[in-house]
């Protein structure tokens, strides 16, 4: 396995984890899956903001990626990022999304980034532990914030500090 760049290349296996993610868990909010446009115009926009996008691959295949973005589009916030990690169903649990996250968050410190922030849903166990593995803490947790599948969401707001000492796992 692999963890570098993502390029144009990679948008295909990128597009289908998030359309898997989008159709059969709450791990992102949106309903309707994307198109190749737009998950190209999304990657191009990455680009343009100088925002990385980093894929876990093997032999060709995305397993996984990982990416961050401005938190909010006001300048006190331009040392705090929120990012986003999916992998393939089939790669979890064997150290993708770790190697992954590492990555980004040596992106992330390389940058000047203080704080990055994960948007985690309340019902999604294994993303928290993941992220509290990683040092991440809880530091907001919104009541039915979002609504998917017939049913309210909670969203838990977790947060690294990127100038503390960071151990990897």
């Amino acid at each position: 396995m692999k963890i570098r760049p993502a390029t144009e290349s990679d948008v295909p296996g990128i597009l289908s984890i998030i359309n898997f993610e989008i159709e059969n868990s709450t791990a992102i909010y949106d309903y309707e899956p994307r198109t190749m446009e737009m998950q190209l115009a999304w990657f191009r926009n990455k680009q343009s903001e100088k925002m990385p996008v980093v894929v876990a691959e093997d032999v060709g295949n995305v397993l996984g990626f990982a990416t961050y973005g401005i938190f909010r589009p006001k300048e006190a916030y331009r040392h705090s990022v929120e990012h986003s990690i999916y992998l393939d169903p089939v790669h979890r649990g064997r150290g993708v999304g770790s190697q992954l996250m590492y990555h980004l968050i040596e992106i992330a410190r390389a940058s000047g980034c203080h704080i990055m922030i994960a948007g985690v849903d309340a019902s999604n166990q294994a993303s928290y532990h993941f992220h509290r593995k990683l040092g991440f803490i809880e530091v907001a947790h919104f009541k039915q914030i979002g609504f998917k599948f017939d049913r309210w969401l909670d969203l838990i707001f977790m947060q690294l500090f990127m100038d503390e000492k960071y151990e990897k796992g």
